[in-house]
């Protein structure tokens, strides 16, 4: 938000005409460890997209609030929400991958799937895996692809959201030249990537180079930098509410998720396997492909 609403560079940018789809991807590298009787009644749709994906989208993809108060904010986080396309059992099967993982291999060493963790049913159908691709039904956002993913057992421990924008107009230089994209990071580390195209300087060929600038918040910030779940906790007791969520917010995300789980109860077909260390079913490629797009770590 301070990213957004702090500074005027991205405000003519951040809409349709100059972006080209929006990624969130949320993955974990471990299993579920001890919580695996937790873990199966729940699975990663409820225990990560409803709440933690869905409020990174809301803060994408909100119109600026009035003021910076807790409620300005979650009434524009709620437009956003009101605002998704809703999902059907035909759109649940196109656009909605679920996976669980098997055996594999994971931070350098073999691990077993999702079956063989304690307190898991053998016969579990439980997703430990989710892709899915959504829009944002207004002027600003209409057409554009927002992908959500978020999985257990992934190949890396990695939160982040990436804005690709459009390529340019006409390329008046030779070579294949990437789109720019905004990479806004989170976990482990937070800070934030710009990917531009540059020339290089020897004046032998015209061709053009990916850079990034990269700003590293722990470098930039020394000094009084705190944990998320600290800065949760100052903010509450601070009487700051603008990360806490509102009721109705609430309400209107599990009224989204809900045709997904509604949709599942209903399929024979379960979630479908992936290895522990890779970055999910081949059809969260695919889902993404579909558009002619990829995933960040595919490009």
């Amino acid at each position: 938000m301070a990213l957004r609403f702090g500074n005027a560079l991205f405000e003519p940018l951040w809409r349709r005409d100059s972006i080209a789809n929006i990624q969130i991807t949320l993955a974990e590298s471990i299993g579920v460890g001890t919580r695996g009787d937790f873990y199966d009644r729940t699975g990663a749709l409820r225990d990560m997209v409803q709440n933690h994906a869905l409020q990174l989208l809301t803060m994408v993809a909100m119109e600026p609030p009035s003021r910076n108060d807790a409620d300005a904010i979650r009434d524009e986080k709620l437009k956003v929400l009101r605002s998704l396309k809703p999902f059907t059992d035909d759109s649940v099967a196109r656009d909605v991958v679920r996976g669980q993982y098997r055996a594999g291999h994971a931070e350098g060493q073999a691990v077993g799937g999702y079956l063989d963790e304690a307190k898991v049913p053998a016969s579990s159908t439980c997703e430990t895996f989710v892709a899915l691709r959504t829009e944002v039904q207004n002027w600003r956002w209409a057409g554009v692809p927002f992908y959500l993913r978020t999985g257990k057992r992934l190949a890396a421990r990695d939160a982040q959201i990436v804005v690709n924008f459009r390529p340019t107009p006409h390329s008046i230089f030779p070579g294949v030249n990437p789109p720019n994209k905004l990479v806004i990071k989170l976990q482990p580390d937070d800070g934030l990537e710009l990917h531009l195209l540059a020339a290089k300087g020897s004046g032998q060929t015209e061709a053009l180079s990916p850079v990034f600038l990269d700003l590293d918040f722990d470098k930039a910030f020394p000094a009084d930098r705190v944990g998320a779940y600290e800065r949760l906790l100052l903010d509450a007791l601070a009487g700051r509410l603008n990360l806490f969520v509102r009721s109705d917010e609430q309400e209107q995300a599990w009224r989204w998720v809900e045709p997904i789980l509604n949709a599942w109860r209903n399929d024979t077909a379960g979630p479908r396997p992936y290895a522990a260390g890779s970055w999910g079913p081949a059809a969260a490629s695919a889902l993404v492909a579909r558009d002619g797009f990829a995933w960040a770590e595919e490009q």
